[in-house]
């Protein structure tokens, strides 16, 4: 079952702009464990090289939509939100998996997790599967 409002038959844009909405409610929460690891984010990104995590979160209201889709953006190794909305849409829609897979979407699925991409690929062409960047780690998707 796909995650409301993210079925297939999005852009890669019209996806991370509705992705971006979704991490930016989690920003804004009360909850520390919504709110931390998307500030985490943004922070490592350097979108806010000025401020510290520890900083940001007391400030987290004031956060907007274009700070977390400049994240998405160096996230993916774009230098920004507007090189990315002209260049995402003609990158495949696997480029947006590690998005997908914090969404869920692949939870009907065996995963299993490596340190890096290496070891992934290792471990890949023995078993087969699927890989995912996921930051400096990867995981291997395989059906049951």
């Amino acid at each position: 079952m796909a995650e409301p409002g993210f079925g297939g038959a999005l852009s890669n844009s019209d996806f991370l702009r509705r992705y971006a909405k979704r991490l930016l409610r989690a920003a804004r929460s009360e909850r520390s464990s919504e709110a931390l690891p998307v500030l985490r984010r943004i922070v490592a990104m350097q979108v806010t090289p000025e401020i510290s995590v520890a900083e940001l979160f007391p400030l987290r209201a004031s956060l907007q939509l274009k700070h977390v889709l400049h994240t998405l953006a160096r996230e993916l190794a774009f230098p920004s939100w507007e090189t990315c909305s002209r260049q995402v849409d003609a990158r495949p829609s696997s480029l947006l998996d590690r998005y997908r897979f914090e969404l869920g979407m692949f939870r009907d699925f065996q995963t299993n997790w490596f340190p890096d991409m290496g070891a992934a690929q290792g471990w890949q062409r023995e078993h087969g599967g699927y890989l995912i960047a996921y930051g400096g780690q990867a995981v291997a998707i395989l059906a049951h």
